[in-house]
């Protein structure tokens, strides 16, 4: 039974993949308005992107579940003051769950050595790429008035939804071609 389920969620994943298969410039046009909402919702939001080394927006992550469930975004990458790439967030979980979800993330590359890591490597599990942390920081705080000490952050906001989880751990981000 447990494969079963094992074998419907990696084909809700690829569906999912190629169903939300996005264009670039869709893509680059979403991230812009995530931006601007990070911006109006994280106090000191604006000061602090523009102090990283770069950072990846996915505007827009889509979870769904019934037993088996998953969640599926793509994203840009910037930094150079450019977008430098294209990735895809997937993840895939089992167990009693309902619901959909769709957000906003952005991770922000603190130091040069997270972003060169991150950009050498061929993708990225959140929680295990022992190169990279990352801490899921609430948008209810001011920004400024932080001093990190993690090299890369993950900023969850504009959820709406039925399923509340804020959960990254375990997701798979993958570089695309667009």
């Amino acid at each position: 039974m447990k494969k079963i389920f094992i074998i419907l969620s990696v084909l809700f994943l690829a569906f999912s993949s190629f169903a939300m298969a996005e264009d670039a410039a869709i893509i680059n046009a979403e991230a812009d308005i995530a931006v601007q909402k990070f911006y109006q919702n994280v106090k000191g939001g604006e000061a602090f992107l523009n102090k990283t080394k770069g950072y990846l927006v996915f505007p827009n992550i889509y979870k769904a579940g019934f037993i088996v469930g998953g969640e599926y975004g793509e994203g840009v990458l910037r930094y150079n003051g450019a977008n430098q790439g294209y990735y895809s967030l997937t993840s895939g979980s089992l167990g009693w769950q309902l619901g959909l979800q769709k957000r906003s993330m952005i991770i922000a590359f603190v130091s040069e050595r997270a972003l060169d890591s991150f950009l050498k490597s061929n993708g990225w599990t959140i929680g295990a790429d022992g190169s990279i942390n990352v801490a899921v920081w609430g948008a209810s705080k001011d920004l400024s008035t932080v001093s990190f000490e993690r090299d890369a952050i993950a900023f969850v906001f504009d959820e709406a939804g039925l399923m509340a989880s804020i959960a990254i751990e375990g997701s798979k981000i993958a570089p695309i071609e667009k």
